[in-house]
């Protein structure tokens, strides 16, 4: 694979429509012992755990493989985190993690799969609610992640226990913890210049470890020819930069106690606080006032103190009352262009230093601001943004009447209105990668649905239409784009109960209690029938239009040939749509049908630039 201007193109020329997964949601967690996040038993013993069977154990690699294959998903954005690799402290690497890596990712290229590394992460660590850094991170700046819950600085599933708020663990990036890391991993010179780790400067302390335990990865699978490349970060959060006034409170997502920066930092240097409770809705409501850490306690472990106010954004007054000095410390900064771009140049150059030939997936700010690229940057990235209908996600129910439109900001009413809203949303993220970066590919690397919708009542019943609904408008404004993407998720140890392992998300596409016949390779699926679709997978030339209707099982499909490429068109045709066959229509030319391999193979005429594809049921 490489690129070419804003397509991704194999060795003929053609251009590739690479259609996938993320493997796996539960990868986020330890598999030895049980890291699922709902268990508090051994949580903090974060230097004690395996990450050997994420994705999925060895052994059941051949079985998640050939589904993928057989559903058409064979580009695959593959999780790993900071944490798998060097989890029992800094420059220990877990060995057995990288050679089962490589014995994972190696299987994957027995089945025709691609897929590029992705460096995953939320809100920091599963020690703040999410997934990604290791647990010494924390401890090497002088926290201790013991009193996090009771100093307000996050909210952890396994410390709160059941029920977990739905969908509550993206406050934690505006909260002490994450908050404290990401501004010095990304920005330490210029915010905390004055804090050392072993004598290093934290900034660069954080990032050369982070960095060099991808370059353990890249080291091990250098050789893999499925292997096209490595995402920089999933996520990556700005923490307190950029942050314009730190007695308010805000950020990402306000929902349950919402603590301002200034307060927060208080709380975790043991000042009791009482601090906004906010209600998530269509407009967020301020609910009240909550009084946060009553027994002073402190999150700075001996011999440490607030590094924020080590570096004078607070102090206490002669009379004992705290007071903030500098509001605006954190103000006067683009965190897009000037911290995450210089890192995400320097990351693909580390990483190059490894895989020459590595293609560099590049994210923005979720919900923020898209990075930036020039001819002055690293070359041959991809703009992998992540999309998802916020109002589904967050609410886990899919009303066809009703979205909000992240780009204008506004509600959108009307099924035809949010059809065109999720159509419009895409085309923005598509049009920044030639507006914004210099005319790179763009390739969704996040997008889906949660399979739990209503209180999980498809469970109950057996009934996904909801589901299949909602991912098909999804789908759809992906082909409305013709756009590349990696759908969230696949997790192969998926449960009714517990969906991803991870806060309480279920966004499978697969899980074991949907599973009646391990004979069927289809089943276990979920949503299926709008998943599981036809699709132009090798194009000699340039896709132009590309639609699939799920209820008559008809697609279309149009590109302009290039008289350069001499290959034919590949088409992804799968049986599971057609059990009795399909009829083709084709505007010239020849075909072959391909049942075996689900392919369909057409070869255009010269004479037309033009040419038109329909399939249709027999």
């Amino acid at each position: 694979m490489r690129i070419d201007g804003s397509h991704f193109k194999d060795e003929e020329g053609r251009t590739l429509l690479l259609r996938g997964v993320n493997l796996g949601g539960s990868s986020k967690v330890p598999y030895r012992p049980d890291g699922s996040t709902y268990r508090r038993e051994g949580f903090f013993d974060h230097r004690n755990v395996s990450f050997v069977g994420r994705p999925f154990p060895l052994e059941e690699a051949d079985e998640h493989f050939a589904r993928l294959r057989e559903w058409g998903f064979t580009f695959l954005r593959f999780l790993v985190t900071w944490e798998a690799i060097e989890h029992a402290g800094p420059g220990i690497y877990d060995e057995e993690y990288l050679d089962y890596l490589y014995a994972v990712v190696r299987k994957a290229g027995e089945y025709g799969i691609e897929l590029f590394i992705d460096p995953h992460q939320d809100v920091w660590s599963r020690m703040s609610g999410g997934d990604g850094a290791p647990g010494w991170t924390f401890e090497a700046i002088g926290m201790d992640v013991t009193r996090f819950a009771e100093t307000g600085a996050a909210i952890v599933h396994a410390v709160y226990g059941d029920p977990f708020p739905r969908m509550i663990w993206p406050t934690n990036y505006s909260k002490l913890a994450a908050a404290t890391m990401f501004t010095l991993f990304f920005g330490g010179n210029d915010f905390a210049p004055q804090l050392r780790v072993d004598g290093e400067p934290v900034q660069e302390y954080l990032q050369r470890h982070y960095i060099n335990a991808i370059k353990k990865v890249a080291s091990r699978l250098r050789d893999l020819p499925n292997v096209v490349g490595y995402d920089t970060m999933n996520e990556p959060s700005p923490g307190f930069i950029g942050w314009q006034n730190l007695n308010v409170s805000g950020g990402l997502l306000r929902m349950g106690p919402s603590p301002a920066p200034f307060q927060a930092m208080l709380l975790g240097a043991g000042f009791p606080q009482e601090v906004e409770v906010w209600e998530f809705g269509l407009r967020p409501k301020l609910r009240g006032r909550q009084l946060i850490n009553p027994h002073g306690v402190r999150v700075w472990r001996d011999g440490y103190d607030c590094i924020w106010k080590m570096h004078g954004v607070w102090d206490v007054g002669e009379d004992g009352t705290p007071r903030l000095l500098r509001p605006d410390y954190f103000a006067a900064a683009d965190f897009a262009n000037d911290y995450l771009r210089p890192f995400a140049n320097r990351y693909a150059r580390e990483i190059r230093s490894i895989v020459p030939d590595a293609i560099i997936f590049v994210e923005g700010v979720p919900g923020g601001a898209h990075l930036r690229w020039g001819p002055e940057d690293e070359p041959r990235v991809v703009h992998a943004a992540h999309w998802y209908d916020g109002l589904t996600l967050l609410t886990k129910n899919f009303n066809p009447f009703l979205t909000f439109n992240a780009v204008t900001g506004r509600l959108v009413l009307g099924r035809k209105r949010v059809r065109q809203a999720f159509v419009e949303q895409l085309a923005h993220i598509k049009n920044w990668a030639h507006e914004g970066m210099g005319g790179v590919p763009t390739l969704i690397g996040e997008t889906g649905i949660p399979f739990d919708m209503q209180n999980k009542r498809a469970y109950r019943t057996g009934n996904f239409s909801r589901q299949i609904e909602a991912l098909d408008v999804n789908m759809q404004a992906l082909e409305a784009n013709l756009l590349s993407f990696t759908l969230w998720n696949y997790t192969a140890d998926n449960t009714n109960a517990r969906g991803d392992r991870w806060n309480d998300e279920d966004l499978s596409l697969f899980s074991r209690d949907q599973q009646t016949d391990p004979n069927d390779i289809n089943s276990g699926g979920r949503a299926l029938e709008a998943a599981v679709r036809p699709y132009a997978r090798r194009v000699a030339g340039e896709p132009l239009r590309m639609r699939f209707d799920i209820h008559k099982r008809i697609f279309e499909f149009e590109f302009r040939h290039d008289p350069a490429i001499n290959a034919p068109t590949e088409i992804f045709v799968p049986n599971y749509q057609y059990p009795r066959g399909y009829v083709v229509e084709v505007s010239d030319g020849t075909y072959e049908v391909n049942r075996e391999q689900q392919v369909l193979i057409y070869h255009h005429e010269a004479h037309r630039q033009i040419h038109f594809l329909r399939l249709k049921p027999c």
